[in-house]
């Protein structure tokens, strides 16, 4: 839509036309003005909502955390439709869902929300007490003939204490001279001292820290500071290098590995690297100076594999490199990503699949806009939703999931499309508005957007991905950039492996420490210390 031509008026101008307005007495030359004003009045809608993620980002930064949840964005829709002087988007209204309160009016408890037994401190010291008098099969001491024994369940006692995140013991040995003939003796240290300065464990937590959380080694370099043990941040880059040296075969067996999944998953996001960055200023126009980083998450039925890469190459150009360590015998893999181009290689075939959530993230965006119409689709999306739960929930095969996915959500997706196709053939719905390019979207990419219905294991949306790339996003936010290309390799290294250990629940801080502790082995045979079989080979081996 053109922008409208410019009509100047004063206050005065602007309070005779109301008034003529008003009184139904309009002179010559008034209906181009009220033209001029209708046609503004459309522009700026038009504009707003095609704006409206940008405004609606703004909006939410005023009102309240952003959420996509049904119960919150078609409550945010009644009641902004009733009541125009607010602004749309206020989420300050409680409702039923996450975090609301139940019809008793007591506030509901999140899932994983409460205290935590003793079981889940996995990662705590244990100390086993015995009692001080008495033992297992032991006399009682109140009635002489019974016995006491032990009980299954032990009482526990739970105590947390705070430290630097790398702690640092000084060990002063003495030092003794001969009076006489000058010679010098020295205390052995204990066996725990070790040789390094930095042991494993100090270089595993620094990577964690940097890679797996977001802690930019400067941030680090001032809490340990001010807690009395100075880390320089150099000092981290080098100890962090350390750890690549012996996690780079792993890197690589996990990139082939990755390439023989049965499901991959991919998208990107932008990135910054500052020697990439420069290199800008030289390239021609026709050239790309777009940086990315690409999270490709690839599974199996027993593995979950998270690979970053970042550069100048796209989402489907990394996973085309990936896919060429393939095994040229395995049939193509299922793709999950969004409707992008860029998303899909072109050298290799894959079954594709569009993510559900950003079909649905379209009518979200604009729900505050055609409150009516954006209800049937995301209730209906929401039917698709609890089906997938249900057949999750119940560890469904692939050919189960998809039985029980037609027989469910089959009509639920017919009647959707006929609504969709019904708004533009009844003319009920301006092809160019908010609504309109939502819904033509969704009629694009149906083939796409409905794989589950047709492929045993096709996954309904891409949120595995997206949960993959919050933690390059929290990397670029708290440290903003990489220096180079290599320390962008060793950021999407160490993500890699400490992600994969998350998806595989396995604790990555025991990962990266055995991944020094056997450099050597690692070396020679790196399938073999992967996140998920890392600690059978330790124990075969009986290091």
């Amino acid at each position: 839509m053109k922008p409208p031509k410019s009509i100047e008026l004063d206050a005065k101008q602007m309070q005779e036309l109301k008034e003529r307005v008003a009184a139904g007495a309009l002179q010559e030359g008034d209906h181009k003005i009220l033209e001029a004003v209708i046609t503004t009045y459309l522009f700026f809608f038009r504009l707003l909502e095609a704006k409206n993620t940008s405004i609606k980002r703004l909006r939410r930064l005023l009102f309240g955390n952003k959420t996509e949840k049904a119960e919150k964005v078609l409550d945010n829709a009644d009641k902004k439709s009733s009541d125009s002087d607010e602004p749309p988007g206020d989420d300050t209204k409680p409702t039923g869902g996450a975090g609301g309160k139940n019809p008793k009016g007591k506030r509901k408890k999140r899932k994983g929300h409460g205290r935590n037994g003793a079981d889940a401190y996995t990662g705590a010291e244990r100390v086993k007490i015995p009692h001080e008098n008495l033992r297992h099969g032991g006399h009682c001491p109140l009635c002489p003939g019974g016995k006491t024994y032990l009980l299954k369940e032990s009482g526990v006692i739970v105590r947390l204490r705070g430290s630097a995140p790398i702690t640092a013991t000084v060990y002063e040995p003495e030092k003794l001279r001969c009076s006489l003939c000058g010679a010098l003796f020295t205390a052995q240290a204990p066996e725990e001292a070790g040789e390094d300065k930095y042991d494993e464990s100090s270089k595993a937590m620094i990577a964690l820290l940097k890679y797996g959380t977001g802690v930019p080694f400067n941030r680090l370099e001032n809490l340990q500071a001010a807690l009395g043990i100075p880390l320089p941040s150099s000092t981290q880059w080098d100890q962090v290098e350390q750890i690549g040296n012996a996690a780079h075969p792993v890197f690589n067996e996990l990139m082939n590995q990755a390439a023989q999944g049965d499901i991959v998953y991919n998208d990107d996001t932008t990135n910054r690297v500052l020697d990439l960055i420069k290199e800008n200023q030289t390239k021609n126009d026709d050239e790309r100076t777009g940086i990315f980083t690409t999270g490709i998450v690839s599974t199996t039925d027993a593995v979950k594999i998270a690979i970053f890469h970042t550069g100048r190459r796209h989402a489907g150009e990394n996973l085309n490199a990936l896919l060429e360590k393939r095994d040229a015998q395995k049939n193509p893999p299922i793709q999950m990503a969004d409707a992008l181009t860029r998303n899909v290689p072109q050298d290799f075939k894959t079954i594709l699949c569009n993510c559900n959530a950003h079909a649905r993230r379209n009518f979200v965006d604009v729900t505050w806009c055609f409150p009516d119409e954006c209800r049937y689709v995301i209730k209906a999306m929401g039917k698709v939703y609890k089906h997938d739960e249900i057949a999750r929930e119940e560890n469904m095969f692939p050919h189960q999931r998809l039985a029980y996915h037609q027989e469910n959500s089959g009509p639920v997706m017919d009647d959707l499309k006929c609504w969709l196709e019904a708004q533009f053939e009844e003319k009920l719905v301006e092809p160019n508005s908010g609504l309109g390019k939502a819904i033509q979207y969704m009629l694009n990419h149906w083939k796409e957007l409905t794989a589950f219905l047709k492929v045993p294991g096709a996954p309904i949306d891409n949120n595995l991905c997206e949960r993959c790339l919050k933690r390059v996003i929290l990397n670029r936010k708290n440290s903003l950039f990489f220096k180079s290309e290599f320390g962008a390799y060793m950021g999407d290294m160490f993500m890699s492996l400490i992600h994969t250990c998350s998806l595989m629940r396995v604790n990555p801080f025991d990962y990266l420490i055995a991944l020094q502790k056997y450099a050597s082995n690692v070396f020679k045979n790196p399938a073999q210390w992967m996140p998920w079989n890392f600690q059978e080979t330790i124990g075969s081996t009986g290091a």
